[in-house]
């Protein structure tokens, strides 16, 4: 079968998240493969007394998880570097260490745990995408202002068309990143349904029910859509993004 490709935008930011529910990093680049981005989402803190499917600390329970800042301190080599995190009064600390683990146990006010997971700690599929014009039409609807990394997205979009949602009319397509070979490949898949997440200001943890309510009003509760890889590779800031025709 022979594919058609149309040009339909620009890769405007990346993120990458070390550890679940923590600040994320912006990226010029990012090497995608069968479990996400490299480095995203390896990381997790556990409530140690829940024994739910859904054990994870995260903003839900402590919105202040956000002002923590991981950082892989060896970035060239993701796989065995160590990962450090700064605390939102300054410290930084190893990932490991005993008082970062006391610090977020205290905070909750249960014990906590820390685990690595090689696949990612994902709550579903493992690349998430949205467009700049999907974030401008959501701030406007909820009348306040909200950036990208609110909705904790790997890829964002600038749309050609500047067409707000339009990631959504991409479902059930492939897009590919770049003009260069070594360009990630990925397939969209489904909407994100959201939660209470979405209404944490991830510069000062605090919250905005406005957010969430006007996501669920709106748009069925999804914002952003759900992707898996298709065929590993590379995803920069500035790359032209392609939607694959059949």
């Amino acid at each position: 079968m022979i594919e058609d490709f149309v040009e339909v935008g620009v890769v405007k930011e990346l993120y990458r998240f070390p550890v679940k529910s923590m600040r994320g990093e912006s990226l010029p680049e990012a090497h995608g493969y069968w479990h996400g981005l490299d480095g995203d989402r390896r990381y997790a803190f556990v409530r140690s007394d829940d024994r739910s499917g859904f054990p994870w600390l995260t903003g839900r329970q402590l919105p202040q998880m956000l002002q923590y800042t991981p950082r892989y301190t060896q970035p060239d080599d993701l796989v065995d570097s160590p990962v450090e995190v700064e605390t939102p009064n300054g410290r930084i600390l190893p990932i490991q260490s005993p008082e970062l683990n006391q610090a977020l146990a205290d905070a909750y006010g249960k014990p906590v745990h820390l685990i690595k997971i090689g696949r990612g700690a994902f709550d579903s599929q493992v690349i998430s995408v949205m467009s700049t014009a999907t974030v401008s039409a959501l701030a406007e609807a909820i009348g306040v202002s909200v950036t990208p990394i609110r909705f904790r997205q790997n890829i964002i979009i600038k749309p050609f068309d500047e067409q707000p949602f339009v990631e959504e009319r991409w479902l059930d397509s492939s897009l590919v990143f770049g003009n260069q070979a070594d360009g990630l490949r990925i397939r969209l898949n489904r909407r994100i349904q959201r939660c209470v997440m979405i209404n944490i200001d991830p510069e000062t943890s605090e919250k905005e029910p406005a957010v969430l309510k006007t996501v669920a009003q709106t748009r069925q509760n999804c914002a952003g859509v759900h992707s898996s890889t298709e065929r590993p590779g590379m995803v920069r800031v500035g790359d032209v993004v392609k939607l694959v025709r059949m």
